[in-house]
């Protein structure tokens, strides 16, 4: 329909800028923004598995992993919400839907596996023997 053209959400689309974002998307945005938006959370996804597989800490990866579980289970359950799958719960989309609360939590959890990801192991330095060289 275009940038801004859903008639869905003017018509019979119950909150359409929090629960049901993921409709309004796919109709304003057809398949391509569809997909966009499920990319991203992929991205996402790899990007948390990466800092977890980064790190050493075992606070951090299961800090990070449960940062991914909900950030990625939650997209994935409001998803299935729009298209069907599950019934209606009241899921916002993560980082898309309109409201505060959702997208404070969900920033604060994405800034503290950005932490993680800064403090990065030290790498063993190594040590030479006495009457050996340094390679």
């Amino acid at each position: 329909m275009g940038l801004g053209n859903s008639t869905a959400k003017w018509n019979w689309l119950p909150e359409a800028a929090n629960d049901f974002i993921f409709a309004v998307i796919g109709e304003e945005l057809g398949m391509f923004g569809a997909v966009l938006v499920l990319v991203l959370f992929v991205v996402l996804a790899i990007a948390f598995v990466r800092i977890i597989r980064m790190s050493d800490d075992p606070f951090a990866k299961i800090a990070t992993s449960a940062a991914m579980v909900w950030i990625v289970g939650q997209a994935f359950v409001n998803i299935a919400v729009v298209l069907g799958l599950l019934p209606v719960l009241g899921v916002p989309l993560p980082l898309i839907s309109a409201g505060g609360s959702s997208l404070i939590t969900t920033l604060a959890a994405i800034g503290i596996v950005l932490s993680f990801a800064r403090h990065r192991p030290a790498r063993a330095e190594r040590v030479v023997r006495p009457g050996r060289m340094a390679r």
